[in-house]
């Protein structure tokens, strides 16, 4: 798979095919990986996404965290019967133990370059049991962009922690996949699996949708039953599933 321009990442520019798969995926993803029970989830993607709607839908009690270390959000703070909005920069609000799973959608982790002192926070959260869903960017999109901006010298550096400047002045902080095994590990979580949120290519994805539209599901279940297990060399992100010791 062939690094997206930076300039698609947002979803504007010609992709839209592309992101219209990528969301189902990582739609069909959270349904997959959602607790079978009713429980207490943690949302930590910034009011950004839909993450929270989707669990409150499957019939979850969510504490969406507005702002998340200081993160941007233009959310509007709205309260639903089962999605409770809080805006914090941290967790201490939470005591040991208080959630069942969470959410760091929407490349919560990367965006906090302080990612280690996060995920602590998670651990510290979860229930024993619980799990978390984390979603960084990749080590392939870093490099992408540094080739962009042709900053060659840093290309070299992939054995150390990439930060890598976005045209609009933020920073984000790109995993290899062993790089983010090693920060939930730190964490003191179990890693379940790991895998490129994607690995069918844009230009396959508009291939196949502009033959025929209907193609979508399709494309999604063939996505969802590869098992491209720790593989960063292709993907924008890295998804990662990881689990509190009972």
């Amino acid at each position: 798979m062939l690094p997206i321009p930076a300039e698609e990442l947002n979803g504007s520019g010609t992709l839209g095919p592309y992101w219209t798969f990528y969301r189902a995926v990582a739609a069909e993803q959270l349904n997959r990986w959602l607790p079978g029970e009713p429980s207490t989830i943690l949302d930590l993607s910034g009011g950004r996404g839909r993450w929270s709607d989707q669990a409150a839908r499957a019939g979850h009690r969510v504490i969406e965290v507005v702002n998340f270390r200081g993160t941007p959000d233009g959310h509007s703070l709205r309260e639903a019967d089962l999605v409770r909005h809080v805006r914090a920069d941290d967790l201490a609000f939470l005591p040991d133990a208080s959630v069942d799973a969470v959410l760091a959608e929407e490349r919560a982790m990367s965006i906090e370059l302080m990612a280690e002192s996060a995920m602590n926070d998670v651990a510290r959260v979860l229930r024993p049991g619980g799990r978390a869903l984390v979603c960084v960017d990749s080590l392939v999109l870093g490099m992408a962009i540094l080739a962009e901006q042709e900053q060659w010298q840093h290309l070299r550096q992939t054995g150390e922690v990439m930060l890598v400047p976005w045209p609009d002045g933020s920073i984000t902080r790109c995993f290899s996949s062993g790089q983010l095994r090693e920060l939930l590990i730190g964490a003191g979580l179990e890693v379940e699996w790991m895998r490129p949120r994607t690995v069918l290519s844009p230009s396959t994805v508009d291939h196949v949708l502009g033959s025929d539209a209907r193609a979508l599901t399709y494309l999604v279940r063939t996505e969802l039953e590869t098992h491209p297990d720790d593989d960063d060399t292709v993907g924008i992100h890295l998804v990662a599933s990881c689990r509190k010791s009972p």
